[in-house]
């Protein structure tokens, strides 16, 4: 990569995969990665721009600064932009709209810097050629964003157009469809790589299993899209792109199936709408089944799944749903791993299993929880213990030698007789202040009115004869409530 021709990009992405977003860059050999908040800074040349775009599968979208600095007000936001010379990003023939991001205390209204930016890029076309860029909010010939963080404002190419997540495979959807930046993420996280087969038993409009696929057979999830924005731009290099995007060197065969189920017809059928559209069929195996009838598998599988959170999807009871889907892992999937993204932390409780991994996603709006389960087979304690022995290392065998030196220590004992004549393993027991008979006899004799004690008073006489009528319940209860 010419150094030269270097220059920093800004990789935008959810909340909780940047970690996820870094590793991507830093496989595609991009140089300075720095992650961020919700975003991962790097550098590059034109070529790895292009591929960033392509190929990476947690990424929104890829800026590309072209100006920062530092200002406290809307006006000076306007005056440095005034100054800056547009005709490197855009000439006055070609259309344009802004996005704004602001983090800071000094500016509460985002639109209002839009439209201040949009009258410093106007007024310096038509001070300088007499004509000015036209403002199309959709699909535009250049789309810039402004980040405002505190009181540092950048300006940026957006070199993606339509969000990164809009694949271009989505031809049907179900109600509240999964992002398919967030499915990639989760995928990636649980360390999918297409070496098992894949299980998604609540599959909806077939995010997951798409997404599985384009991973487990490296398949660059850019090439479904019609265009990006950088292919508007001035200095765009058509030869360049079209060899990244017929490059399908990197590509791979995938050995396992990846299965999809859903109770919804109506979602296995726009399910098999986007994995026809992917070309992924082979790989993909569809039906209707609910996940209690799903049989189970014959090999070691991954599991992961996005069931509904009663938001968007009613369900008619909640705890019910996620009770079962925890007894359906316990009993059917032994041996396997799964993941599961939620809402509400009762949604978890109810599936009553120990988690190995958690940590928080943002869902749209919603601040879920993704959660990974290792189905042990056998007792969960024997592997816990293979697996600490395992970290102990030579401390940990040393450990276990001198238990077995104090039990090889002991003396045997052959039988029952033995044990009289030896001294008690355990100290006896001290005396305790027992009452003796006698004592209780006196306490509790027959000619002494025994004390009635609330509300248990079933030995208020020792002849039961001289209790008199039994009053009801409801009576005493009355009794006392006027007491009171």
């Amino acid at each position: 990569m010419n150094n030269d021709l270097q220059f920093t990009m800004v990789a935008k992405t959810l909340y909780g995969l940047e970690d996820v977003l870094a590793a991507e860059l830093t496989a595609l050999e991009a140089e300075e990665v720095t992650v961020g908040r919700r975003m991962v800074s790097f550098r590059g040349d034109k070529r790895m721009l292009y591929l960033a775009n392509l190929r990476l599968r947690t990424a929104l979208r890829i800026l590309k600064p072209v100006i920062t600095f530092h200002a406290k007000t809307t006006d000076e936001i306007y005056e440095r932009l005034r100054l800056f010379d547009w005709t490197t990003v855009i000439s006055s023939d070609q259309t344009f709209s802004i996005d704004s991001v602001v983090y800071s205390d000094s500016f509460k209204n985002s639109q209002y810097i839009s439209y201040r930016t949009k009258d410093a890029l106007v007024d310096f076309f038509r001070d300088r050629e007499g004509k000015r860029p036209s403002v199309r909010l959709s699909n535009p010939d250049i789309l810039l964003n402004i980040h405002v963080s505190h009181e540092e404002v950048t300006l940026s190419l957006d070199s993606s157009g339509d969000s990164l997540h809009k694949r271009g495979y989505r031809v049907a959807e179900t109600t509240a469809p999964l992002n398919e930046v967030l499915a990639a993420g989760i995928l990636l996280k649980a360390g999918w790589d297409g070496s098992t087969d894949l299980i998604d038993p609540m599959c909806g409009s077939g995010t997951f299993l798409i997404e599985a696929a384009l991973i487990a057979c490296n398949i660059a999830p850019g090439i479904y899209r019609r265009g990006f924005a950088f292919q508007r731009w001035a200095d765009f290099d058509p030869d360049l792109y079209d060899e990244l995007f017929h490059d399908d060197s990197a590509e791979r065969v995938f050995d396992h199936i990846i299965y999809g189920s859903d109770i919804l017809p109506q979602a296995v059928a726009a399910a098999r709408s986007n994995v026809e559209r992917a070309g992924l069929g082979r790989y993909i195996s569809l039906s209707v089944l609910p996940m209690q009838q799903r049989p189970k598998p014959e090999s070691k599988a991954m599991l992961v799944m996005n069931p509904p959170y009663g938001e968007r999807i009613k369900v008619e009871d909640m705890q019910q749903l996620y009770t079962m889907i925890g007894e359906r892992l316990k009993h059917n999937y032994a041996g396997c791993s799964a993941w599961i993204l939620a809402f509400k932390p009762e949604h978890f409780n109810h599936i009553g299993l120990r988690q190995s991994h958690r940590e928080k996603l943002m869902n749209g709006a919603l601040e879920c929880e993704l959660r990974g389960y290792e189905l042990f087979e056998g007792r969960r304690d024997s592997f816990a213990e293979r697996k600490s022995r395992r970290a102990e290392g030579e401390q940990g065998v040393g450990r276990r030698i001198d238990r077995r030196d104090v039990s090889a220590g002991r003396e045997k004992r052959s039988n029952s007789m033995d044990r009289e004549n030896k001294p008690p393993y355990r100290s006896p027991r001290p005396d305790k202040p027992f009452r003796t008979s006698d004592k209780r006899k006196k306490e509790y004799n027959d000619e002494q009115q025994r004390e009635a004690r609330w509300p248990n008073d079933r030995f208020r006489s020792s002849d039961e004869s001289e209790r008199g009528p039994r009053k009801s319940s409801s009576k005493r209860i009355q009794v006392i409530r006027n007491d009171e």
